[in-house]
């Protein structure tokens, strides 16, 4: 059944019920508080981040990397995570909020991500860095994009290699794949 608006917290509730971390319920309430972008969307992402389940903490990221207005409050609430989280796929989701708030501010944590176990984690580093690493590009940022284009898991490899092509204009030397 499609979404047509309602109250912040009856899209959380829907969204919540989408078992489905890509299910389109969950995809279109995260949208429609996307399209509101206003403080009280900011503040129950921000609450959802402190959740006590993966759900909620999950959601509460997915909202916040959509909402650029407010990223000077989310970057802090992004990278408290990013430090403290311990589930890979929040982890991913932090990942790609930086990506898609593209703040150079965030390098630092993705850079640490970068170096993890788990290749969801990494492929959401891939993801990132060409967005946060600034221009002219942070060495030490490039520097672990190369590393991950040299990763065991294809899919980070593939997403890293086309990051350098985007951050030195096309120009990818050799990375010993």
């Amino acid at each position: 059944m499609p979404l047509i608006g309602g109250t912040v917290r009856d899209l959380i509730e829907a969204a919540l019920r989408d078992a489905d971390p890509d299910g389109p319920v969950r995809w279109q309430a995260i949208a429609l508080m996307q399209a509101r972008g206003d403080l009280e969307t900011f503040t129950e992402a921000r609450r959802l981040c402190a959740g006590e389940s993966v759900a909620e903490r999950l959601l509460g990221v997915d909202i916040l990397g959509r909402l650029g207005r407010f990223k000077d409050r989310a970057l802090p609430v992004l990278r408290y995570l990013a430090a403290s989280e311990t589930d890979p796929m929040v982890l991913y989701s932090v990942l790609i909020a930086f990506g898609h708030l593209g703040d150079r501010r965030s390098l630092p944590s993705v850079i640490d991500l970068a170096a993890s176990e788990d290749p969801r984690v990494r492929y959401g580093a891939a993801y990132a860095l060409p967005n946060v690493i600034g221009n002219p590009p942070d060495p030490t940022g490039l520097a672990a994009l190369r590393e991950l284009a040299k990763d065991s898991d294809d899919d980070v490899a593939d997403w890293a290699t086309l990051g350098i092509a985007l951050t030195t204009g096309g120009q990818v030397d050799d990375i010993g794949r």
